[in-house]
């Protein structure tokens, strides 16, 4: 019965607290597994909310979407913490138990990958190297035929009135959204005109948001590791410092950026 359930049993902690296995015998592997467990979770916490938003946002219900971008946003605030606590591992720690990593990379996690295409961050590429789980790749895939969340905001400044071009409301979804002049001029009428267009405001002020802690996130990342690998290769041979310096120029609304400097 449910009311006989137990705290253990309702959050499946036997099976969550047996989930860590240390492949060597240093103190800090223990570390370096739960925090990135404990990111999944919270990943797994954004795409559930960012997927009911956009469908929110599609369906113009607004108020509900705004409740669940801002717990996003607090989400996000605990994977960005979480670098804090990863960086009290000193280099020699890290040395000591990389071999025990082997081509494992956190550029393989799908879940952030995920929540990456959903924000709009597209690079059908990135699909390549989950083809060895199809259902992962198949799922990357699926996300790439839908509208992103910023797809979704702007059709519905169009829907609203505002001039958004054929050519931007029909493009492919595949690929990185390209920045419009006319998409930061609808912007820009939503900034300038907060009274009567609130609900669209605050949703600029959501997603702003959103790329706010993600790119908190990700210099958190390149500070941990240029702290504990210097300028090193990540495991896996990911290029570590520099790739990360580079997705930080990367923009998921570049309109709600620019419209800043044009209002």
């Amino acid at each position: 019965m449910t009311q006989d359930i137990t705290y253990t049993a309702y959050l499946d902690l036997d099976r969550i607290l047996s989930a860590q296995h240390p492949r060597g015998d240093t103190h800090d592997e223990m570390l370096f597994i739960i925090v990135h467990q404990a990111s999944e979770l919270w990943l797994k916490l954004c795409l559930h909310e960012l997927t009911a938003a956009r469908e929110l946002i599609a369906a113009d219900d607004l108020r509900p979407a705004f409740k669940m971008l801002a717990r996003v946003a607090r989400a996000q605030g605990q994977l960005i913490a979480s670098w804090d606590v990863l960086s009290t591992m000193t280099p020699h720690d890290y040395s000591r138990l990389r071999p025990h990593l082997g081509t494992s990379s956190g550029f393989q996690s799908a879940q952030y990958r995920l929540m990456e295409f959903m924000l709009g961050g597209r690079n059908p590429d990135h699909v390549t190297m989950h083809e060895a789980t199809p259902e992962v790749a198949e799922k990357l895939r699926e996300e790439l035929d839908r509208p992103s969340i910023y797809d979704e905001s702007v059709r519905l400044l169009a829907r609203r009135g505002l001039a958004i071009p054929a050519e931007v409301l029909e493009r492919d979804t595949h690929g990185e959204w390209q920045q419009s002049d006319a998409v930061e001029a609808a912007w820009a009428d939503v900034y300038r005109h907060p009274n009567r267009l609130w609900d669209l405001y605050e949703l600029a002020e959501k997603l702003v948001d959103l790329e706010y802690h993600f790119q908190r996130w990700r210099f958190g990342h390149l500070k941990t590791v240029e702290r504990i690998i210097g300028f090193k290769k990540g495991t896996g041979g990911t290029p570590g410092v520099p790739y990360l310096a580079g997705v930080l120029k990367q923009a998921f609304f570049p309109e709600l950026l620019s419209v800043r400097t044009a209002i």
